[in-house]
This record gives C-alpha cells, sequence and structure tokens, in this order.
C-alpha cells in the first residue's frame, strides 16, 4: 500500500555502511521506522540526511507492507524548513533532549492526530521564538496529556503532589508525595496555554534542573522503561 502523510523524524539510527533507520511519527500511521537505502553515501539521491534531523517536519509518500517492521519511503519534501531550530547551539541542545523524551515515549503505532500536531505546533515555535528558556518545561508537562498521565486539574488547591496517581492531595499520603517549589511550578504550568506565558515565570538553572529531575521522575513511574535521556545532562549545564 502507498501512503501520502506529513511525518516528524524522532530519530535517525546509523544502520550498516550506508544505510539509516529513520523512527518517524506519521500522521497517519503513528510511529513507523523507515529504511533509507545508502543515503549516508548518496550524493544526488532524492533523500538526503539533512532532511532526517530530529524533529524535522517532513511530507513523505511512503511504501507500507502490513507486519513489517521496517517501511520504505519513495518521495519526501521538507514542508516547513527551520530557520534556525538546527542551528542555534541552544535550540539544538534542546531539541536532542525532547527527541530523546519522545523516542522513549512515543510507541504507538497508530494514528493520533491530536499528538502529530502538538509536537508540529511545539517545534515551529521553538524555531521562531526568542526566548526558549522555559520551553522544555511547559513542553514536557504538555506532553503528559497525550501520554495519559496529565496531573488532575481539578485538585490543584491542594499543596501536595502525589505522583504514584497524579493528583493533588491534602497532605502527604507516600513516599512521592511532595510540597515543594516543584509541585507549584507545576500547578503554574499546568495553568499556561501558550509557551510564551512559561517563558514569564523567573527560574535560575537550578530551579529549571530540579522541576525537570521531578519531571523525569514523574515519567519513569508513569511510562514503563522509560529511561532519563543522555543529553539531560549536558541540556542542565545550558539552561
Amino acid at each position: 500500500m502507498q501512503i501520502k502523510t506529513k511525518a516528524i523524524v524522532i530519530s535517525s539510527i546509523k544502520y550498516g555502511e550506508a544505510d539509516v533507520i529513520a523512527k518517524c511519527f506519521t500522521l497517519e500511521k503513528g510511529l513507523v521506522s523507515y529504511m533509507l537505502k545508502g543515503i549516508r553515501k548518496s550524493k544526488k539521491g532524492k533523500l538526503r540526511m539533512s532532511m532526517f534531523q530530529h524533529l524535522s517536519l517532513l511530507e513523505i509518500e511512503a511504501f507500507h507492507k502490513e507486519n513489517k517492521n521496517l517501511q520504505y519511503l519513495k518521495e519526501v519534501k521538507v514542508f516547513h524548513p527551520y530557520q534556525s531550530l538546527q542551528y542555534n547551539v541552544y535550540k539544538s541542545t534542546m531539541v536532542m533532549f525532547l527527541a530523546e523524551v519522545l523516542k522513549s515515549c512515543i510507541q504507538e503505532e497508530e494514528r493520533n492526530e491530536a499528538l502529530f500536531y502538538f509536537l508540529q505546533d511545539s517545534s515551529v515555535y521553538l524555531d521562531e521564538a526568542e526566548s526558549i528558556k522555559n520551553f522544555h518545561l511547559h513542553f514536557i508537562v504538555k506532553l503528559t496529556q497525550f501520554l495519559g498521565f496529565y496531573p488532575d486539574s481539578q485538585s490543584v488547591d491542594f499543596p501536595y503532589f502525589d505522583m504514584l496517581n497524579g493528583v493533588f492531595q491534602l497532605k502527604e499520603l507516600n513516599s512521592y508525595s511532595f510540597n515543594n517549589s516543584n509541585s507549584e511550578l507545576l500547578k503554574a504550568l499546568m495553568n499556561y496555554s501558550d509557551y510564551s506565558e512559561a517563558n514569564q515565570i523567573k527560574l535560575n538553572q537550578e530551579g529549571r534542573k530540579n522541576f525537570l529531575d521531578f519531571m523525569m521522575l514523574y515519567y519513569e513511574l508513569h511510562l514503563q522503561g522509560f529511561k532519563k535521556p543522555k543529553s539531560l545532562e549536558v541540556l542542565q549545564q545550558i539552561f
């Protein structure tokens, strides 16, 4: 079967001497792995490595065979060329982290239109924004809406955040209940819909580090097999 769809590149892994396996989150089929034959040696082919950088936004035509782990691309074009995302060292470091998180989180081989457009719109915002210091914090919170463990917004008046159950509570009920600056920041970020609002929050580097560690623990508790991204330490040295 041949399909046309939009796709977001999650990861690209070298395979053999010249090939690459690209994991893409597609609008039509969810997460799909594509074999890119000879792409690392070809200079005149239709497919180029520059198209398959983290979070690249593509329009693809592909051959899909049911029950196959790897599919093949026929045509590819970039439908939104980034202006800064892959050239600005701060943004590219953030992109590396976000792509690692997504690789660990997204396992769905099925259509999820809402998640696709969230990732597309977030990537475009990050590319165009001037101030991005709190973007990754807000993104990590918003992403939980699509992964099934967004904190309960009906209980935000209570002081303790119970990570195990994803709810705010009146008192500490287990070792994963927290009443601190991280739980307060979580409430604030849940209250904002736009990334630009989150960037108004005044945080120092230590505050961002602590909150990101806090949220990574939350992810680990709710996603089987989730591992802290290797790029986390580099990101925390910059932001």
